[in-house]
């Protein structure tokens, strides 16, 4: 990544990551660089090793997985929370990426965050407010 082009391709990126869960595409991103949507492209490309397309994907998987590990939402409405349009184009993508369906990685991962607060020291829990049960 060049010098003069770095901060712009940032900028694109972090808009990305700002507003994976709406439907945003390459006009729109090239934008926030500031350059043409194939000139963007070939950059983003060349600067990070993937597409912003595949950029955004990847994004909304990650937090896919974040919220089937550690909320009640339902599958469907985890897969409009992270900007998809159909359940099925999200869950053929989730399987792609996580080696399984969402179903199967909820019940592989659902309630590994519950103990979160088993790590954090009882000092600081009690300077915030926040009861620590005695699991």
């Amino acid at each position: 990544m060049s010098n003069a082009s770095q901060p712009r391709l940032l900028r694109a990126r972090a808009f990305i990551d700002r507003h994976y869960d709406q439907p945003i595409d390459l006009a729109q991103i090239g934008a926030q660089a500031g350059f043409s949507r194939y000139h963007f492209l070939r950059l983003f490309r060349t600067a990070f090793r993937e597409t912003p397309h595949q950029y955004l994907m990847r994004r909304r998987i990650e937090r896919a997985r974040a919220l089937l590990a550690a909320s009640d939402l339902s599958i469907t409405e985890i897969c409009f929370a992270v900007g998809f349009q159909s359940l099925g184009s999200f869950s053929t993508l989730f399987h792609r990426c996580a080696g399984c369906s969402p179903r199967a990685y909820r019940a592989r991962h659902q309630g590994q965050h519950t103990h979160s607060l088993a790590r954090i020291p009882a000092c600081f829990l009690t300077m915030y407010g926040v009861e620590a049960s005695a699991d």
